[in-house]
């Protein structure tokens, strides 16, 4: 039983006429007919049988019709539907980011490519994350591109540096280290801190530099959003360690260089080697290249 014999068996199941349906099908009678008789034969029973000068289904074949028109309906659909998504101009692009990426530079770079009459009608799916969570969904197949830290243990995958991102201190107008513009990190060491948590990978990046100049921070709260971040640190709540983003601007916070130890982190772009991208997702991975490149740009 293949495609091409169901088909045929439909379109038979309209007509009810042999000659009617061949000239349909723009095949002859003849290989029609043999193309029904193999399927019968393989089914075991009739699906036709002849009613005066014509044809009709048998009751079997009334049975079978419904299934293979459902089965070829679902098989349209979602060839219908393969093409939209794989489509340049229409298709779906999955994307996945850390969660400090999601105020500002993914919604921006979404923008700017959407913006290019070719790709106005391509749609995206967005999901935020770990590093860990991130790579988990790129080696599922549930994400085409991530944007990630580097991690070398990733051997399946392909890392393209995009952008370097300082590390700064952030405080409140109403906090003591707010009179400065340059601090060093021991200088926070008295003061309490609002904190990525443990599972973020800037947790551990933070982590990292206090260990260096040995400081073990106070942490008063912990979470995930660097909105929900900068909101406490705005209210003086605590200071936070976080990376230099212009989201920082919504916010009534001091943004603070840090002298010593310089930090800073390196935002890759990440998919699978080998592995095919379609055509509106390899667009976008061009296009978020270049986009960071004029970034760069921007800010030197």
């Amino acid at each position: 039983m293949n495609l091409k014999q169901l088909h045929y068996f439909r379109v038979l199941a309209g007509y009810e006429h042999f000659t009617k349906a061949a000239e349909q099908l723009s095949i002859t009678q003849p290989s029609l007919s043999h193309a029904i008789s193999e399927l019968e034969k393989e089914l075991g029973t009739y699906l036709f049988e002849k009613h005066g000068r014509n044809i009709r289904l048998t009751k079997y074949g009334r049975f079978f019709l419904q299934y293979v028109e459902r089965s070829l309906d679902e098989l349209e659909k979602g060839e219908k539907k393969l093409h939209d998504i794989t489509c340049p101009s229409r298709g779906v692009i999955d994307i996945a980011f850390m969660y400090h990426l999601g105020p500002h530079f993914v919604p921006k770079m979404i923008q700017a490519f959407s913006q290019k009459e070719k790709y106005k009608n391509v749609r995206f799916t967005l999901s935020q994350g770990s590093n860990k969570k991130i790579f988990q969904d790129l080696k599922s197949g549930k994400v085409d591109i991530a944007f990630s830290l580097l991690d070398e243990d990733e051997t399946e995958m392909e890392f393209i540096p995009l952008f370097e991102q300082e590390m700064v201190a952030v405080a409140s107008y109403d906090h003591p280290l707010a009179r400065y513009d340059r601090i060093d990190l021991i200088d926070t060491a008295p003061y309490p801190f609002v904190s990525f948590n443990l599972c973020s990978d800037i947790r551990h990046i933070i982590d990292r530099l206090f260990e260096s100049v040995g400081v073990i921070p106070q942490i008063a709260c912990e979470m995930d959003e660097p909105d929900v971040i900068a909101g406490l640190v705005s209210v003086n709540f605590g200071i936070a360690i976080m990376p230099r983003t212009l989201v920082l601007d919504n916010y009534n916070v001091k943004v603070l260089s840090i002298n010593h130890p310089l930090a800073s982190q390196m935002v890759y772009m990440a998919c699978m080697k080998n592995r095919y991208l379609c055509p509106a997702t390899e667009a976008f991975h061009k296009f978020s290249i270049n986009y960071s490149n004029e970034l760069l740009l921007q800010i030197h």
